[in-house]
This record gives C-alpha cells, sequence and structure tokens, in this order.
C-alpha cells in the first residue's frame, strides 16, 4: 500500500475568543471596541479554518476540499488585513496589535508556504519509519509553537486589558469546543498510526526482500517485523478507545497480529523454499554436468528425490504467498476503511 497516514490538523487556535472584552462604540477611543475588532478578525479566520478541516473529514470531493483550504488561507489574509490596515495603535500602544499580527502571520506561514510538505507525504511514507515519525513530531512541534504564540495573544491581551480597565470574560463558544476536539483526535489518531506504519512499512520491505530473494535481508527484515508488532501490540493493550471507540485500535491490532504471524510462522516457509530452490538448481547443475553413463543410480535417486522435495516445497510457498498477498490487502483496506469511519465519526461537522 502506498499511502497510510493521517491528513495534518493544525491547532492554529484555541483560545482567541476565550478572553473576550465588553462590547463598546469607537475602536479608536474605547480599548474594549479595540480588543473586540481584533477579536472578530481572529474569529472570521478561525471559522474558515474549522470549515476547512470539517470538509477535509467529512467530504471525498477534492475539489471542495482545496477551495475550503483556499478560502482558509483568503480568512487569514483578511484577518491581517484588518488588523494591520483598519487598526492602528492604541493611544500609541502597539503591543496588543503587533502581537495578533505577528500570531497570524505564524499561521499563514504554517499554512500556506509549508503547505508543500503536506501534499508530499507520500513521499515521506515511502522512505522510512524514522522520516515519517520524524514528521509527526514536527508537526506536534508545529502545534506547540503555536500554542506558545496563543499564549502569548492572551497574556498581551490580559496586558493590555488591566492597562486601560477593560473587563474581561472568559466564554466557551461551539468553535473553541470544535477546535479543541478536533486537535485532539488529530494527536490521538497520529499515535495509533505510527504504531501501524512502523509495522506496514517494514512489511513492504519484506516483500521487497522476497520479491528479491534475498534470503539474509528476509531474515532480518522479519526479525525486526516481528519485534516492532510485538512492541506494537504491547503498546496498543491498554490504550483506551477514543472517547469508547475502540475500533481504530483494533484495526491495528488485527494488522500486527498478522505481521507477527508474517514473521514468526509464514516467511520462513518463503525461506525454507528460497534455500531449496537454491540447492536444487546445485544439484541439477551437477546431474547436468554429467553424462548418463557417468550417472550411478544414487545420483538418479538423489535427484528424484530433490524433485520430488522442491515440487511440494513450490506447492508450499505458492500457498504461503497468496494467503500473505490476501492478509496484506485485507489488514490494509480494514485499516484505510476503518480510519476513515473514525475520522468521519469524530470529526466535528462545521460550516461558517
Amino acid at each position: 500500500m502506498k499511502k497510510l497516514f493521517t491528513p495534518l490538523i493544525l491547532l492554529l487556535i484555541v483560545t482567541c475568543a476565550a478572553i473576550k472584552p465588553a462590547k463598546a462604540q469607537d475602536a479608536g477611543t474605547d480599548p474594549g471596541a479595540y480588543m473586540n475588532v481584533i477579536s472578530d478578525a481572529e474569529t472570521g479566520m478561525n471559522k474558515s479554518y474549522m470549515a476547512y478541516i470539517s470538509a477535509s473529514a467529512h467530504s471525498s470531493r477534492k475539489r471542495k476540499i482545496e477551495k475550503m483550504r483556499e478560502q482558509a488561507i483568503e480568512a487569514i489574509q483578511t484577518c491581517q488585513n484588518t488588523i494591520n490596515y483598519n487598526l492602528g495603535p492604541f493611544k500609541g500602544d502597539n503591543s496588543l496589535r503587533q502581537s495578533s499580527l505577528s500570531y497570524v502571520a505564524l499561521c499563514y506561514k504554517i499554512f500556506n508556504d509549508d503547505y508543500a510538505h503536506i501534499v508530499n507525504m507520500d513521499d515521506i511514507a515511502e522512505r522510512s519509519y524514522d522520516e515519517m515519525q520524524a514528521y509527526l513530531l514536527l508537526q506536534q512541534a508545529t502545534n506547540d509553537t503555536l500554542q506558545a504564540a496563543i499564549t502569548r495573544v492572551n497574556k498581551a491581551q490580559e496586558t493590555f486589558a488591566a492597562k486601560y480597565n477593560v473587563t474581561l470574560t472568559s466564554d466557551r463558544t461551539e468553535l473553541s469546543d470544535k477546535m479543541k476536539e478536533s486537535n485532539k483526535l488529530s494527536e490521538y489518531r497520529d499515535k495509533v498510526y505510527l504504531i501501524f506504519y512502523k509495522c506496514n512499512w517494514e512489511d513492504n520491505q519484506l516483500t521487497n526482500a522476497v520479491n528479491e530473494k534475498n534470503v539474509t535481508k528476509i531474515e532480518q527484515t522479519r526479525s525486526a517485523l516481528g519485534k516492532y508488532a510485538t512492541e506494537g501490540l504491547a503498546t496498543l493493550e491498554p490504550m483506551l478507545g477514543y472517547d469508547g471507540d475502540n475500533t481504530l485500535v483494533e484495526s491495528v491490532k488485527q494488522a500486527l497480529n498478522f505481521y507477527k504471524d508474517e514473521a514468526q510462522t509464514q516467511i520462513p516457509k518463503v525461506t525454507d523454499f528460497f534455500l531449496k530452490e537454491e540447492n536444487f538448481e546445485k544439484l541439477k547443475t551437477a546431474m547436468d554436468s554429467k553424462s548418463s553413463d557417468q550417472r550411478t543410480q544414487k545420483d538418479v535417486d538423489a535427484y528424484n528425490a530433490a524433485v520430488n522435495d522442491i515440487n511440494a516445497a513450490v506447492k508450499t510457498y505458492n500457498q504461503t504467498n497468496n494467503d500473505l498477498n490476501n492478509g496484506r490487502n485485507d489488514v490494509n483496506k480494514n485499516y484505510d476503511e476503518t480510519e476513515k469511519a473514525f475520522t468521519d465519526t469524530h470529526t466535528p461537522y462545521y460550516k461558517k
């Protein structure tokens, strides 16, 4: 399977609207109104972003999803322009405005400039487990960077409000709750996926080694696959379902049990065939090198026994190979379908 990964979900803003100053009239003279201009602009950006996340999870229409992504980028730019051009420093104080502009610029960079790295995940998925793990760690580090920026924005809001005697209220909103839920889902799914991917990638390497008939490489990869499958099952065993939903974990358990059996039971049959095939070819070459009058009855009996042995080994090899291919297709299909249904079930629906 070429592509097995979860879509990137960045946490753009968690608490943008959680600190909301009281309404007022003139943003040029009233600090509460000034803060509302910034908060409203950021909320508009968040709505477009959450609509894109919802569409990515629930729609199979690629053009629609891409259009929603473009609209999310436009919303970031609109937010940036609103704060940058429609709002100057408040009575010479540029601290809150600059804090917000820095944050929105960071959102734009991550969502637009870095997007090429997201769409190239096919390449990452085919290179190595370490690169995929590094990618997901980078994604988490990006979220941590955004969260740190959010903290700075909130701190700037609090400082500004205290300086100008604005009463702040902390209100939960549907939008902020759904954005938090999306990020929580992404973290859970990535954790489970990485366990699956580690074995899935190793299985691909094992398949390549089998196709190459490289017995040394087969044994090395088989050993690694068995180890990773056993470790993965141990990690998954105590893992709780997501909001009581165990389907994703169970689908990975099913895959890892297949990989474990493949490594411990099935692949040794494949290796045994390759060794028997090699020995038979040597025996056949030696037999062909002798003329009929040079061949003894012992030579003929040994050759006939080897023919029977290799014919039986071919039958076992073909059946094993067929079983492995079918099993591999089954676990990959099951994971894909389960992950899609899991994401569709737990990603919040949101429309602007």
